[in-house]
C-alpha cells in the first residue's frame, strides 16, 4: 500500500503531513484556505482555477508553490492526497466524483451539490473508495455557536423546547464585500442554482437547527417570497422527532439598513430555549448588535444565573480556519470528518422542504425528499 500525499488510502498508517490541492479561488477561497496555510502539519502545494490570472494570484498571495487551470492536472498530482473543493455549485458532484476516482480525500464547500440523490451517490463512492468525504461547514466550526451547543448538551438550560434562528440580510461597507469580484455570483442567480439566498446562505442555518439540538425535523411549514432576484424572505416552523421541541426560521431583507460586519451585509440571531432556560448566540457574519456574543439564562428553582460569555472568539472567519483544521486533524487521526455527507443530505433535504411548503401551502417531512426542489418562478425572471 503506497501513500499519496503522505495520507494512506487504507488508513491502516498514521502520517505527520497533510499535503493539499486547493480546486477554485474565488471570492471566499481566502476565508477556507486560511486555516490550511496556518497547520503545522499541513501543506497547500497547488492551487487549481480555470481563471489563469486569479490562480495566479492566489498561488502569489498564498506561496504555493503550484499553479494548475484544469482540475485534471490537479488531480493527476501524487503529491497530493487530499482536495478542497470551492467550485460553484453546480460543479460539485462532478468534481468530488473526480477527486473521490482520484484517490484524493475531499473537503468541498457547501451545499454538498444541488440535490439529494446526488449527495447520497457521492457518499457511497466515498465508502466503497475508503476515502474521507466531508462538507466544510463553518458554522459548526464558529466559537459562539460551538459554546451554545456545549452549554445544551451540559443540560445548562434543560431540555430544549425552543428554537429561533434569525437571518437579516442588508448593507455594509467592509472592505471584504466591497472587494467581492461580482463574475462569481452569476451561476446563483440562475438554473445552475435549484434556488437563491434560501438555498446558497441559509444552508448554514438549516444546518444549525439540525446541528444544535441533535434531533431531525420530521415536518416543515413556511412561507416565502422573493425580493431583488436573489433574496428570499421566509418565516418557517419546524416539528422535532421530540414532540416537546419546535423551532422557527426567519429571514429577513432590509436593503436600505446598514449592519455593522467584517464580511457580509447579513447577520444571524440563535436562541435555543429550554425548560430550565436559554442561550443565545448573538452574532455571527456580522457585528450588528452590541451584546456579549453568548448569553446563558438558567432558571433552576434553586440555582439562577445570568451569565454573559465575553471572551469567546466571535470572529465570524475563525469558523473558517478552525473548519479547516479540522479537516486536517481528521485526515492525520485516520477518522471521520464533520460535516459527513448524509447529514449534508439533511441539510438540503430540509431546505427544500422550506420550498415545497411554501409552494403547496402543505406541512412537508423533509424525509421524503431524494432530489430537489425549486421554488416557483426561480430563474425565470
Amino acid at each position: 500500500m503506497t501513500a499519496r500525499g503522505g495520507i494512506l488510502l487504507d488508513g491502516s498508517a498514521r502520517t505527520d503531513t497533510v499535503r493539499l490541492g486547493v480546486l477554485g479561488a474565488g471570492n471566499i477561497a481566502d476565508l477556507n484556505v486560511a486555516g490550511y496555510l496556518e497547520h503545522p502539519n499541513c501543506e497547500v502545494l497547488a492551487v487549481c482555477d480555470i481563471d489563469t490570472s486569479v490562480v495566479c494570484e492566489a498561488g502569489k498571495r498564498w506561496g504555493v508553490p503550484r499553479t494548475y487551470s484544469d482540475i485534471d492536472d490537479l488531480l493527476a498530482d501524487e503529491d497530493i492526497g487530499a482536495v478542497e473543493i470551492l467550485t460553484p455549485t453546480h460543479l460539485h458532484h462532478a468534481h468530488i466524483r473526480a477527486a473521490l476516482e482520484a484517490g484524493k480525500h475531499v473537503s468541498v464547500q457547501k451545499p454538498i451539490t444541488n440535490s439529494v440523490d446526488e449527495a447520497l451517490e457521492l457518499r457511497r463512492v466515498a465508502d466503497e473508495a475508503g476515502l474521507i468525504l466531508r462538507v466544510s461547514e463553518c458554522f459548526a466550526h464558529y466559537p459562539p455557536l460551538e459554546l451554545a451547543k456545549q452549554l445544551i448538551v451540559e443540560g445548562a438550560i434543560g431540555r430544549p423546547t425552543g428554537l429561533r434562528i434569525r437571518t437579516v440580510v442588508g448593507q455594509t461597507d467592509s472592505s471584504f464585500q466591497a472587494n467581492l469580484r461580482p463574475e462569481g455570483y452569476g451561476w446563483r442567480l440562475d438554473g445552475r442554482s435549484p434556488g437563491g439566498h434560501l438555498f446558497d446562505d441559509m444552508v448554514h442555518k438549516y444546518a444549525m437547527a439540525l446541528w444544535l439540538v441533535d434531533q431531525d425535523i420530521v415536518s416543515v411549514q413556511a412561507v416565502v417570497r422573493r425580493r431583488d432576484l436573489f433574496f428570499e424572505p421566509c418565516v418557517a416552523i419546524f416539528e422535532y422527532e421530540d414532540p416537546e421541541l419546535l423551532g422557527v426560521m426567519e429571514v429577513s431583507y432590509a436593503r436600505d439598513m446598514w449592519l455593522r460586519s467584517r464580511y457580509y451585509g447579513t447577520d444571524e440571531f440563535f436562541e435555543v430555549q429550554g425548560d430550565a432556560g436559554f442561550v443565545w448566540v448573538t452574532r455571527a457574519t456580522g457585528e450588528m448588535l452590541d451584546l456579549p456574543p453568548v448569553v446563558l439564562y438558567s432558571g433552576k428553582a434553586n440555582h439562577r444565573t445570568w451569565t454573559e460569555f465575553t471572551d469567546v472568539d466571535a470572529d465570524w472567519a475563525s469558523g473558517f480556519r478552525r473548519s479547516s483544521a479540522h479537516f486536517v486533524d481528521a485526515l492525520l487521526a485516520g477518522r471521520p470528518a464533520a460535516m459527513a455527507p448524509a447529514d449534508a443530505a439533511k441539510v438540503l433535504q430540509l431546505c427544500f422542504a422550506v420550498y415545497q411548503a411554501s409552494d403547496t401551502h402543505e406541512p412537508v417531512d423533509p424525509r421524503t425528499i431524494s432530489s430537489s426542489v425549486t421554488p416557483a418562478g426561480w430563474a425565470e425572471w
